[in-house]
């Protein structure tokens, strides 16, 4: 499906109520929609499930919702000014969702993966008055691409689940590990969790995401 920003697949409620949570799935890099919505048969019946697709196109068939570059000596870079750009206009999808389906706008929940991961947590930290909850699966803290609110309060009701991978090749645990003292001047309810993978979500870490949805 298509909207008037990005292109998006859902599943809707089996019961529409007069307003249902949302949850956002967002992808990571070199991935499309498809991927995370896999999963949408097996989350909560009363949600809007809503799998997203990254702006950024990465042939043959993937997408990124920023570049990431290497230097000579191998390292990594992210296009921050891409990345904002992405926070932004996913936060402008979420507010055309919320016109477009009768969504409970104080029950929209965020679910990313790596670089969605990313994003996920720059969009609560900048804009905690649009989000709920976030999972944040196999992703870390980037600091250079969200904008802080200088009233603590804007976080008390915001809830945060992070988990990783112990032998993620992709992103390495250590910089997941760092989210707890990052998180910890805003004071938000933040629950981590590690498991013995790669740069994926086991079965036990998707049973633990979608306890954390539901409590």
């Amino acid at each position: 499906m298509e909207n008037g920003l990005l292109n998006y697949l859902i599943r809707e409620p089996k019961e529409i109520k007069e307003k249902n949570p949302l949850l956002i799935l967002i992808h990571g890099y070199g991935s499309n929609e498809e991927d995370l919505f896999s999963f949408a048969s097996e989350l909560p019946d009363n949600y809007y499930v809503v799998s997203v697709q990254a702006p950024y196109q990465i042939p043959p068939y993937g997408y990124a919702w920023y570049a990431i570059t290497f230097d000579a000596d191998m390292n990594k870079f992210s296009n921050d000014n891409q990345a904002i750009e992405s926070r932004d206009l996913l936060v402008k999808f979420i507010d055309e969702l919320c016109t477009k389906y009768p969504i409970d706008t104080n029950n929209v929940n965020l679910a990313g993966f790596s670089q969605g991961a990313i994003l996920s947590y720059a969009i609560a930290i900048t804009y905690p008055e649009k989000i709920n909850k976030v999972a944040a699966l196999s992703g870390y803290f980037h600091k250079e691409i969200m904008t802080p609110k200088t009233a603590i309060s804007a976080y008390h009701h915001l809830k945060i689940f992070g988990s990783h991978g112990t032998v993620d090749q992709v992103i390495p645990v250590e910089w997941a590990r760092q989210t707890a003292n990052f998180l910890q001047p805003f004071h938000i309810a933040f629950e981590y969790k590690e498991y013995p993978v790669g740069h994926g979500v086991s079965p036990k870490n998707f049973q633990d995401f979608k306890m954390f949805l539901i409590s």
